[in-house]
């Protein structure tokens, strides 16, 4: 939680500079690289690291480690990537120090994760399964990412960050969203069945390998056999935003929206099937007239949108229940999950107008002040005993 503070205040501020130059800040080497990875490899992996070693020991069936045995995994990847951040802005060795320590940390949590998959005799290891691969990819990808870095590929550490935002994140996320959303709904609206085809896992593991794929086409094939894979990319992505469309529907997205938490967990997912949607529509129409349009909105409609909503209400719903408190989204708590929507369609207004830096920087605070809120009332919570007087 203190990385995706210091993250989202540091982005403002060098959005704020920007439009300004008010600040005069110094770059080692370009922010928007800076950006990029912390936000890929910097906070969201130490919350998958929380849910994984609670919740996947159970769907394994195996004895958790300890939280102490995860203290110094973790606290590389805090401490690396703090480094980072002021690496961006001193010296270039710094950063890369930074993410050389993230990545130890990152693998040696990974690896703790596949012992507990190697002790597993859980038929079902399916979701696990996935989330095992998604981490070494996120791993392969921060090792490139660090090395293109250290020998000044720009480019090429572009393209590690999207493999580890597609690969690894994305594909975490769709897994745990498919285990545990439908779980979520039947238990609270008990009408609903907890109803999970695994086939639409399949089919949504295939358009991130789609994904996947498309960041290493123009590297290994022709201008005219790249523009060529747009039609396929676009259909592919067109037809996976319509199948997580179809599927929010089914698992009972009207239905949600009379419980505040578990709305904000539906509305996260449906913010993947836009995704999908708009970054399906810009590659068709790219492909067809030879003009790009759209920019980065698909990319924000994925990251802020999808993954940013879902990491506000699972982590909300997680910290309120190992802190003994009502699984509730309070007036608060919701209050802040519009304006991180506000803050999304800010973003993606934004790419439909590059020439709007204060449009830019706007999405950058909103984002900051909801992140900043968010933070300091959760970080009140943690580390004390919980409010229900049970052990923990």
């Amino acid at each position: 939680m203190v990385l995706l503070l210091a993250s989202g205040i540091w982005w403002a501020l060098v959005q704020v500079d920007r439009a300004s130059g008010l600040l005069g800040l110094p770059y080692a080497f370009s922010p928007s690289v800076g950006h990029a990875a912390v936000m890929t490899f910097g906070f969201i992996p130490l919350f998958f690291s929380g849910f994984l070693f609670t919740a996947g020991p159970k769907w394994l069936r195996v004895a958790p480690p300890s939280a102490r045995e995860l203290l110094t995994p973790l606290l590389l990847q805090e401490l690396g990537w703090l480094l980072w951040l002021a690496g961006v802005h001193t010296r270039g060795w710094l950063a890369l120090v930074g993410a050389a320590a993230a990545c130890l940390g990152l693998g040696w949590v990974v690896l703790r994760f596949w012992l507990l998959l190697r002790r597993s005799i859980e038929p079902d290891r399916l979701h696990a399964c996935t989330v095992g691969v998604a981490g070494l990819v996120g791993v392969a990808s921060l090792v490139l990412m660090t090395g293109a870095l250290w020998v000044d590929e720009n480019e090429l550490a572009n393209a590690a960050v999207s493999t580890a935002l597609w690969g690894f994140v994305v594909m975490t996320y769709i897994a745990v969203a498919h285990r545990m959303i439908p779980f979520f709904t039947s238990d609270a609206v008990p009408m609903l069945h907890a109803w999970r085809p695994f086939w639409v896992l399949w089919v949504l593991l295939l358009a991130v390998a789609i994904e996947v794929l498309s960041v290493w086409i123009p590297w290994v094939v022709t201008e005219s056999s790249a523009r060529g894979w747009l039609l396929v990319r676009g259909l592919v992505e067109l037809a996976a935003g319509g199948v997580v469309l179809w599927l929010a529907a089914v698992w009972g997205l009207a239905q949600s929206l009379k419980i505040r938490l578990l709305a904000m967990l539906h509305l996260g997912f449906l913010w993947l099937g836009l995704a999908f949607v708009l970054s399906g529509v810009s590659h068709l129409w790219n492909w067809g007239t030879g003009t790009a349009v759209l920019g980065l909105a698909p990319i924000h409609a994925l990251s802020m949108g999808c993954l940013g909503s879902l990491m506000l209400a699972m982590v909300t719903r997680v910290s309120c229940g190992h802190s003994g408190r009502a699984l509730v989204a309070d007036r608060l708590i919701w209050t802040l999950f519009w304006l991180l929507q506000l803050a999304v369609l800010l973003r993606i207004a934004a790419a439909l107008k590059p020439s709007s830096a204060w449009l830019i920087t706007l999405a950058a605070v909103v984002w900051a002040g909801v992140i900043g809120v968010w933070a300091l009332r959760l970080l009140d919570w943690y580390g004390r005993v919980r409010s229900d007087g049970r052990a923990g």
